[in-house]
């Protein structure tokens, strides 16, 4: 078992910049392969970013590319993601997730943290 927590969430103005944390505990992290993902009200859980094992490879989505970084630090059991350039279209419940596999599908990933707001005003 993998426990994600996320965190760094909150209120920010259009333009602005948040830095969302995922705290791992439980199985050793640095075999897993991290996702984040978002969703909006009404809207299915979609795919932000992902980093690979060993941080050599990310992935993004095109709406983030340029703005947003995700990045790992394995000695803190901690993969983050840095958001600039922030759009009100960004607002959303942001998810981290592990799994094996690296990947932009949901089912790829074996767990999940309880999610972190994120809300841009315009």
């Amino acid at each position: 078992q993998v426990q994600l927590v996320e965190s760094g969430g909150g209120l920010v103005q259009a333009g602005g910049s948040l830095r969302l944390s995922c705290a791992a505990s439980g199985r050793t992290f640095r075999a897993y392969a991290m996702g984040w993902f978002r969703q909006a009200p009404g809207k299915e859980r979609e795919f932000v970013a992902a980093i690979t094992w060993d941080a050599r490879n990310t992935y993004y989505i095109d709406s983030v590319k340029g703005r947003f970084t995700i990045s790992r630090d394995n000695a803190k059991n901690t993969v983050y993601l840095q958001m600039n350039s922030l759009k009100p279209e960004d607002t959303a419940a942001y998810y981290c997730a592990a799994g094996i596999s690296y990947g932009s599908t949901a089912a790829e990933y074996d767990y999940w943290g309880q999610g972190t707001q994120v809300t841009v005003a315009s």
